[in-house]
């Protein structure tokens, strides 16, 4: 019996070595990876390209076999149960990839034959409607749209009603409008109690959405903790003052600072606000007679610590 403590994915050591071809060196894609992703959370997992994210997802999904370690889907091992293993996880790939001469309905019934799930059981048009393709349910999949058929790939991967959703890239080409309806798609989900896995690009989407984020990077997890905390430990933010009077250059008290005048003659400052408030700087120009007539500060976000990371190695 499960309990609500144990994660839904449980990565261990995981290694993966890809043979070299025509005489190259062999690549290391996975270097002893760990990783517990929490039961009913949206997971984020972040990277550059190559950086080991769709290795990762592909031995989940029993596609890629690993070289070393362990992993556990949704309490089984997938060397031991890997039936069981696949049962509980539903993978929305990349890659668009359809047969051309099916209709979405028909796709998402051979889905559901394939995981041997009976008749009378199956949830084809409760999907297709959730995915707002109840009125393309009998037309040929070589119609449908590039946001259609992203929609459709989840439909897929939620026929056997998986407790863990993980969506590789699943926006990617998709207008503002369709991403949307997707994410709403996919809260509904997460509120249902499915654990979702995203990989994405878009870092404000994975900020929105995510709870908790690892960052991969070379094959090594670089950073792995609420989104909350790892945007805190950048501790790092920055003001833009735009002074009453023009002014040429940067006045004494904020050299220090390594503040500078932006292309419109605004004062940046990039600061540690464990080291000085914004209150401080404020001070020292009040202190040398510098009027200000406008202000704006900017958080770190997501962006800024993904770069500092995945720079850094």
């Amino acid at each position: 019996m499960r309990t609500p403590s144990e994660p839904a994915i449980k990565i261990r050591g995981l290694e993966k070595t890809y043979a070299g071809s025509k005489g190259s060196a062999p690549k290391h894609a996975l270097k002893g990876i760990d990783l517990d992703i929490p039961q009913g959370s949206i997971f984020g997992l972040l990277g550059p390209n190559g950086a080991g994210k769709s290795t990762t997802i592909n031995i989940l999904a029993g596609i890629v076999t690993k070289s070393a370690g362990t992993a556990h889907v949704w309490g089984f091992d997938i060397d031991d149960n890997p039936r069981n293993a696949k049962a509980s996880i539903g993978i929305v790939p990349q890659e668009i990839y359809f047969d051309a001469f099916f209709t979405p309905r028909e796709m998402l019934e051979l889905q559901a034959g394939y995981f041997g799930i009976p008749k009378e059981d199956r949830r084809s048009d409760e999907i297709l409607e959730a995915m707002h393709l109840t009125d393309k349910a009998h037309a040929y999949a070589r119609s449908l749209s590039g946001g259609m058929k992203r929609r459709l790939l989840v439909g897929k991967a939620m026929v056997h009603n998986p407790p863990i959703l993980v969506l590789d890239e699943p926006t990617a080409g998709v207008d503002v409008e369709l991403r949307q309806q997707l994410w709403d798609y996919v809260r509904v989900l997460n509120e249902q109690g499915v654990t979702i896995v995203l990989t994405t690009h878009y870092l404000e989407e994975a900020e929105e959405l995510c709870d908790q984020i690892a960052i991969i990077n070379h094959g090594e997890v670089v950073a792995c903790d609420t989104t909350a905390n790892l945007v805190k430990e950048l501790d790092e933010k920055q003001v833009i003052i735009r002074t009453t009077s023009p002014i040429s250059e940067v006045p004494a008290c904020l050299k220090e600072l390594g503040t500078e005048l932006n292309d419109v003659g605004e004062l940046v400052t990039h600061y540690r606000p464990s080291q000085i408030s914004l209150g401080e700087i404020l001070k020292k120009l009040n202190q040398d007679d510098v009027e200000i007539a406008d202000l704006s500060t900017r958080e770190s976000d997501l962006e800024d610590i993904f770069l500092q990371l995945t720079k850094t190695q």
